[in-house]
């Protein structure tokens, strides 16, 4: 069993739906992956996805409904000084981006094995974790 951490971009494909082929393959992802692996995300991922449904227009109950869907199938991991300072060093060592750096430390600091994003460069490692671009 692996543990992988979900970027946002991956549950606003599955949550909006406009993009059918991507919708398709993030419910696939998280139907195949939420079975036989553990699903990580931070607080950072649900304020993401959240801010996209709303400038998307979902109702305040459905973007409620998500935060709870989000917080049942996915263990949360907690913002800390560590993985603000972790995010730092990721920035200077690897040139990633401000928010970008942050989930990377999250899922480190969360011990995932797997990083899945469409940010990310596909099979890229930080500190043994794996990115991975699903739509790729």
């Amino acid at each position: 069993m692996n543990k992988i951490f979900v970027d946002s971009n991956v549950w606003v494909y599955l949550f909006s739906e406009e993009d059918n082929d991507k919708c398709k393959i993030a419910e696939q992802f998280i139907l195949e992956n939420g079975e036989i692996n553990t699903l990580v995300i931070s607080y950072q991922v649900i304020n993401e996805v959240s801010r996209v449904l709303v400038k998307k227009n979902f109702s305040e109950a459905d973007i409620q409904n998500v935060i709870e869907m989000l917080t049942k199938v996915c263990i949360i991991q907690d913002y800390s000084k560590d993985i603000a300072l972790m995010a730092s060093r990721f920035r200077q060592s690897y040139s990633l981006a401000f928010w970008d750096s942050h989930i990377v430390a999250s899922a480190v600091t969360a011990k995932c094995d797997l990083l899945a994003s469409e940010d990310m460069q596909d099979g890229f490692v930080i500190d043994g974790m794996a990115f991975w671009n699903i739509f790729a």
